[in-house]
Order: C-alpha cells, then sequence, then structure tokens
C-alpha cells in the first residue's frame, strides 16, 4: 500500500522514500546538508535528523596504514567489513614496487599525496617499523595509534595480529 491517512492527510511513502534517496545521494556525492535543502525545498534541520536517524557510529573517521603485512588481504577484509574509512597497506614486494617503478619526483608526489589523503582522517593506525611508524606519527595530523611491526630496516611481510588492530579500532569509536 503505497498510500497511507494520517488524521486528514493522505501520504505517500515512495514519494517520502524517493526523497530520502535523493537526499542520501546528493549527501555522497559532497553536497552539505544546506545545498540539499535549497535542491529539494525541505528544512535542513530534516536532514540532519535523518541522518541522526541512520547514523551507525559516532567519531573521527579512522584510516589504516601498514607495510610490509603478509596477512594483507585478510587484515583489508577485516577494516572494510568494519567499516574503516581509508586502508593502504603493502605487502613487501609491493613496497619496493612503489619504490622502484617511480623516478625520485614521482616517488616524493606519490608519497606526498598519501600523506595528504592520510591527514584528512581524524584518526591513523599505522603497522610499520619503529623507525617509520615515528616518522609517519610526526607528518600526520591525526591521533596516531601505532602498532610496531618490527625493528627498522624489516626486509620480510610481518603478520599482523588482526585482532589487535580491531581492538583498537573499537576502543577509538567508543
Amino acid at each position: 500500500m503505497d498510500y497511507i491517512r494520517i488524521g486528514d492527510k493522505v501520504i505517500s511513502i515512495s514519494k517520502i522514500n524517493e526523497t530520502i534517496d535523493e537526499i542520501l545521494e546528493l549527501r555522497c556525492k559532497g553536497y552539505s546538508q544546506q545545498e540539499v535543502a535549497r535542491i529539494l525545498n525541505i528544512d535542513r534541520t530534516f536532514i540532519s535528523r535523518l541522518e541522526s536517524i541512520g547514523e551507525v557510529r559516532k567519531g573521527g573517521k579512522i584510516a589504516v596504514v601498514g607495510f610490509p603485512i603478509a596477512n594483507k588481504e585478510e587484515l583489508e577484509r577485516e577494516l572494510k567489513r568494519v567499516g574503516v574509512d581509508f586502508v593502504f597497506l603493502l605487502t613487501e614486494d609491493e613496497r619496493q614496487s612503489f619504490v622502484k617503478e617511480q623516478n625520485g619526483l614521482e616517488l616524493v608526489n606519490g608519497l606526498l599525496e598519501i600523506i595528504s589523503k592520510v591527514r584528512r582522517y581524524q584518526h591513523c593506525i599505522i603497522l610499520a617499523s619503529n623507525m617509520r611508524s615515528k616518522l609517519l606519527a610526526t607528518l600526520l595530523d591525526s591521533h596516531v595509534y601505532i602498532i610496531d611491526i618490527g625493528k627498522s630496516p624489516i626486509k620480510d611481510d610481518v603478520y599482523v595480529d588482526v585482532n589487535m588492530v580491531l581492538k583498537i579500532i573499537e576502543t577509538i569509536r567508543e
């Protein structure tokens, strides 16, 4: 049944659902609540309340950066499952390729681009050697959580305890 009666009003359920879909689509595209309200001719506070109803978690966005990771695929899968916003994990082979396949300028620009992306997140979990994790922590403008996976330089992939990373994420979200 698409129409229901509430008092003396007749309400279209499909119109409500279509409007909610439009709101969410525009918000996902980066429009502000005020812009969406203007476009759809609705009250901005409605959009805010709608988002609050559907909010799964509060707190800042989380990034996870790590290398060289032996169980990269498993870790990526679990991080995606729990809704981590940005994941950049490399195996040792991928890390070596990243360095060797670029000239100096491309490498510097690539690293700066990654750092720039990660700086947008409120929280960053770093899985790296003792030296590299400290260096990354000083470059980031976020709450940094370091999981030291070995002494520099690490030459082989290192297995990371997925549950330990998930516990840090759980703590951040509390």
